[in-house]
């Protein structure tokens, strides 16, 4: 237990002083925005690129399994917000998206990175090469067809294209993947270059989410909220270990599509919510619950991949 605390306790130690950056005005929202703007743009891709091109293929099945399990729960959670909660097919889509898409990179690529060291980020690389451009092209088309009913295929299939080629996680993956594929050497320097800035990436991704969780309130549809931290924290975290289980995949691979599938609701789902002016309130609010309780299931999953 001493060693999990030994994980835990500092990432959300780092998330802690983030919040109280911003709470407390010692840092003001621009300032965040400008770190952010690096981590996101700069750092996180160069670490990213670095590891996709260390010569590690490891990921693949778990990416797969991590996937289908989260389309399930997506599928579920739009049947259950448009029959049951009876609420519109936008907001249904992007409550699903808040019970699947997790934060990968500002959590995901600290922890995996401190719990399972290098090998574990070339399993979530894989995964994170396929989750902001499935879950959040998925979150963009439901939101557009469930606001514009009538709307052209063109206009969907562009705005869903324009936000993965926005997305510099994305395209870093995607050019790490390529690079990798045509066997072309990194040249030292380049490499020391993207690791000297890599090295930024989860500190300063922890200390910005935890600026961003000081802007959230817990607001209405709290049902919502907890159903939606339940199904995060809980069932897709349950449901990728049972695939995994089922296909026999390795304990590596395992341990890091469960702690992908454990980590809180990420900000993005967040910001498509804000976007689209649907369920936003409600969006923040499952962030932020979602945060603080997984300071306790993830320790738990950390326990049980790491006795």
């Amino acid at each position: 237990m001493g060693v999990i605390l030994g994980i835990v306790a500092p990432v959300f130690v780092i998330v802690a002083m983030g919040w109280a950056a911003a709470a407390w005005k010692w840092m003001d929202q621009a300032g965040f925005r400008a770190l952010i703007a690096f981590t996101f743009s700069i750092a996180s891709p160069a670490l990213l690129f670095a590891g996709g091109t260390s010569g590690s293929t490891r990921g693949g099945l778990a990416a797969i399994l991590f996937f289908v399990a989260a389309l399930i729960v997506y599928g579920f959670v739009l049947w259950l917000g448009t029959r049951r909660l009876r609420l519109p097919l936008a907001d249904s889509g992007l409550l699903a998206l808040n019970c699947t898409f997790g934060n990968t990179v500002m959590m995901g690529i600290p922890l995996v990175a401190a719990a399972y060291g290098q090998a574990g980020l070339a399993v979530l690389l894989a995964l994170i090469a396929l989750h902001s451009m499935v879950l959040l092209s998925l979150g963009t088309i439901v939101a557009e067809i469930g606001l514009n009913a009538h709307a052209p295929v063109g206009r969907i299939l562009r705005a869903t294209v324009a936000g993965v080629v926005r997305n510099p996680i994305v395209m870093a993956v995607l050019a790490a993947l390529v690079w990798s594929s045509l066997a072309l050497p990194v040249p030292d320097a380049m490499r020391r270059v993207l690791e000297l800035l890599g090295a930024a990436s989860p500190p300063l991704a922890l200390f910005c989410l935890g600026g961003s969780l000081a802007t959230f309130r817990l607001g209405g549809a709290m049902a919502e909220v907890a159903w939606a931290v339940v199904l995060k924290l809980a069932a897709m975290p349950l449901l990728v270990w049972g695939l995994c289980a089922l296909f026999g995949l390795g304990p590596l691979e395992t341990a890091v599509a469960v702690t992908t599938a454990a980590l809180p609701t990420g900000a993005n789902a967040f910001m498509l919510a804000r976007r689209y002016e649907v369920g936003a309130e409600r969006s923040g609010a499952t962030v932020l619950v979602s945060t603080v309780i997984s300071v306790v299931t993830l320790a738990g999953v950390l326990a049980w991949f790491r006795p």
